[in-house]
């Protein structure tokens, strides 16, 4: 049975390692808005604008009390290069058992997430959901920090 996600529900929780090879559990980070940036993969030329725009910005959704936490099937390793390569300062999160892109139905048939962000609420609701038609396209952050202002 496949749940879909939208916006007024109880995030669905998760466990996933980071880049660190740490466990990152989504409720534990309640009272923080929570942005879930699935991507389909580490390196790809259009994942890898993606990821340096949010570390660009990590100033503005920091000061807007925000995690990120970036979302794709490669391995912890994977992302540990990827991160490193990019100077990341925010979690990348391996969804190598498809565990979280089940839950959240983001999930392609070919195996690799689609591009789709949530954010979650500090109360632990989805307050924001968009998921791209095509893997290749990608919101501008703008659209996410605009999204961020309407949350209370």
């Amino acid at each position: 049975m496949i749940i879909i996600v939208e916006v007024g529900q109880k995030a669905p929780d998760f466990t996933l390692k980071n880049q660190d090879k740490e466990d990152i559990i989504l409720n534990n980070l309640k009272g923080k808005n929570v942005i879930l940036a699935f991507y389909p993969f580490d390196f790809s030329p259009v994942c890898t604008d993606e990821m340096a725009c949010f570390q660009a910005d990590l100033g503005k959704l920091k000061n807007a009390d925000t995690e990120v936490l970036a979302i794709s099937v490669d391995s912890h390793w994977s992302h540990k290069a990827f991160a490193e390569k990019l100077s990341l300062n925010y979690d990348l999160l391996s969804d190598f058992n498809r565990e979280a892109s089940r839950k959240y139905d983001v999930l392609r048939e070919e195996g690799f997430c689609n591009r789709a962000y949530f954010i979650v609420g500090r109360d632990g609701t989805i307050k924001y959901k968009k998921i791209m038609d095509n893997p290749g396209m990608r919101l501008e952050n703008g659209e996410l920090l605009a999204a961020l202002k309407n949350i209370r």
